[in-house]
């Protein structure tokens, strides 16, 4: 090296030989690593190049490279750290630059899988291919869950399309063939009434491990009034007077209901008083406020307790009623049951499909029956160990297994409120350390890919764990297609064992033409830790950036505003952020056409401030995995 290269800085630079022999040597390694991985053979020749790159970058992350980034940087050299689209080449131009800085020569023959431009393009014509042209003057594309409403409300999908939406979700895990035909019918019909195409992700439901049924609660029902801070009332109580079987019309849905005598009801009429003493023993009153052929709302200016037994007294002035009371009937809906869970205490998870209940303790005090509860996978107790963690209903409960035997699993519980929590019947249950031995592909999931495969663009494999899932998903949707094409196919990364196979799982979803990747971040928080997600996710831009397989960024995004109609701090914040990513994903909400919105001038206000970044390369423990596993 010329002995006067180091004094031309402004600041001294650290010695640039014994960097260009960790480079090269970084170098090396990466391409022998390349040569000996077998999960090329089944990659399509579109994603070949890009394959190449992805086990490419896998292997340059197996390196610790911080120190070097360090220094190459106080040559004014690049950090790598943007290399994941283009690994070799990113190598080779700042090995050429060292070696010019040197004064030697340097020649490579392995020219490199994809170079600058070439690799950002076929980033961007593979979102574009999954997810429909990029908006005008917007990279990052939305898409928004749609509501079950969207099969009868038209208007709904217009203005969502007119505010910003450019993909729709169809989660197969709600509804039927029926109600989905209605809804593809009204996005085409909104896509080609405003010129804005709309491609359609239809959710396989997937293995969904959930709680079984759980014993009813009791029948109670209570209505109250709201009151300000001064106790004076600002809205009386409101229920729903019904007959048994009446249909409740859908804008008093959210109101209590109760079902009472049909005879007794069709006397009613506005202005109206019911008497009753309620369960409490308290004298209560309420007015009608009007009389419909589908029942009759009343308010009421106290809190009320109503139970079965009761006895209602119908009050006109003036006019003497032929049949003034009634009884409260056992038609009285159950409130909701669920199973109290305090920390300490031990649930017991069982094949048994019976309902869920509480402990039960003998006259002393002393546990008699630990409280239990069913799943609705029951073959997965067989797969279970003692030690390994257990969350449920989104993390709100979590307990560590302390038996198994067989046709149970005894928990211990360890997370929950002082008060306890309820675990209540349909909540998930997440194991993040179990193998479970469980295909992504259920009987209902097959059963509803013949409808998807004529209707979706793309459709989404739920928790995408072994690449023998993705396999089989593809191989029964082109049994279906009869050799036609089949829909893209999107992995969503929902659990942990999703995430430390991702590299292969995308060698596997890219033996196919199109794919993608959906980082779903509710299930994948509770399987990592929440404190892991920032990281995990970050891990996923990047592994997919590398494969140039587009990316959604998915849960939560947003939430607030599409359900109350005001964001938090946090939110905006977060989808600011989500625009690394190629689409954004809303989940539906009473205001989901002002959350759309609102994304859609987020990004544009944000996309010229960053796309991706820059990162410091650790060594990643997913990359020596991937090695491991071949």
């Amino acid at each position: 090296m010329p002995t006067d290269i180091h004094s031309h800085y402004p600041c001294s630079p650290p010695a640039l030989e014994p960097m260009v022999e960790q480079l090269l040597d970084v170098r090396n390694d990466m391409l022998q690593k390349e040569a000996a991985h077998d999960g090329l053979a089944k990659v399509h020749p579109a994603n070949l190049r890009s394959a190449r790159n992805l086990v490419q970058y896998m292997a340059f992350r197996t390196h610790d490279v911080r120190e070097l980034q360090l220094d190459m940087t106080e040559w004014g050299l690049s950090s790598l750290g943007r290399a994941e689209r283009k690994v070799q080449a990113t190598l080779d131009t700042v090995l050429h630059t060292m070696h010019l800085l040197t004064g030697k020569k340097w020649a490579p023959k392995e020219l490199p899988p994809t170079c600058y431009r070439d690799a950002r393009k076929q980033l961007e014509d593979n979102a574009d291919r999954l997810l429909g042209n990029h908006p005008q003057g917007r990279r990052a594309r939305i898409m928004v869950t749609m509501p079950s409403e969207v099969g009868s409300n038209f208007t709904l999908v217009k203005n969502l399309l007119l505010n910003g939406m450019n993909c729709a979700r169809i989660n197969c895990a709600h509804d039927d063939v029926r109600v989905w035909k209605k809804m593809v019918n009204n996005i085409r019909k909104a896509a080609e009434a405003t010129g804005k195409p709309c491609k359609i992700l239809m959710d396989l439901g997937g293995p969904k491990l959930r709680t079984g049924e759980v014993q009813p609660g009791p029948k109670v029902l209570k209505i109250r009034p709201q009151r300000n801070e001064t106790g004076e009332v600002e809205a009386p109580a409101l229920v729903w007077l019904h007959a048994p079987g009446t249909p409740i019309p859908a804008e008093k849905a959210s109101v209590p209901s109760l079902p009472l005598d049909a005879d007794w009801l069709s006397q009613c009429e506005e202005g109206d008083r019911i008497r009753l003493v309620d369960a409490r023993g308290a004298s209560r009153k309420l007015t009608i406020c009007e009389a419909t052929e589908q029942g009759c709302p009343a308010s009421a200016e106290k809190t009320i307790y109503f139970v079965p037994g009761l006895e209602l007294k119908l009050k006109r002035k003036g006019k003497k009623l032929k049949k003034p009371s009634t009884i409260i009937g056992e038609e009285m809906p159950s409130k909701e049951g669920g199973v109290l869970l305090k920390i300490g205490d031990l649930l017991v998870l069982t094949k048994q499909q019976v309902p869920g209940s509480n402990a039960h303790h003998d006259d002393t005090g002393k546990l008699a029956k630990p409280a239990h509860i069913s799943i609705s996978i029951p073959s997965i107790l067989d797969d279970l160990r003692v030690g390994e963690p257990v969350w449920f209903d989104d993390g709100k409960i979590g307990g560590i297994i302390e038996k198994v035997k067989k046709g149970e699993a005894h928990v211990r519980i360890t997370h929950a409120r002082p008060i306890g929590d309820l675990l209540r019947a349909e909540k998930g249950i997440n194991l993040p350390e179990s193998d479970l031995n469980v295909a992504a592909l259920s009987p209902e999931d097959l059963e509803d890919l013949k409808f998807v495969v004529q209707y979706a663009d793309m459709v989404g494999l739920s928790f995408a764990n072994h690449p023998a899932d993705v396999e089989s998903l593809v191989q029964y949707m082109k049994q279906l297609c009869k050799g036609g094409d089949i829909p893209a196919v999107v992995l969503k990364i929902e659990t942990k064992t999703g995430f430390e196979n991702l590299p292969n799982l995308l060698l596997a979803a890219m033996q196919s033409a199109s794919c993608g990747v959906m980082i779903a971040r509710g299930d994948l928080a509770i399987e990592c830790g929440f404190g892991r997600l920032a990281e995990v996710q970050e891990q996923i831009l990047w592994v997919c950036e590398a494969a140039h397989v587009p990316v959604i960024w998915a849960t939560q995004v947003l939430e607030g505003m599409a359900k109350s109609g005001l964001p938090t701090r946090a939110e905006v914040t977060d989808a600011a952020m989500g625009q690394r990513a190629e689409c954004i994903m809303l989940n539906k909400g009473e205001h989901i056409v002002a959350a759309t919105k609102s994304l859609d001038e987020i990004l544009l206000r944000m996309q010229d401030h960053q796309t991706k970044k820059r990162s410091l390369l650790r060594k990643l423990s997913i990359a020596e995995r991937f090695f491991k596993l071949g």
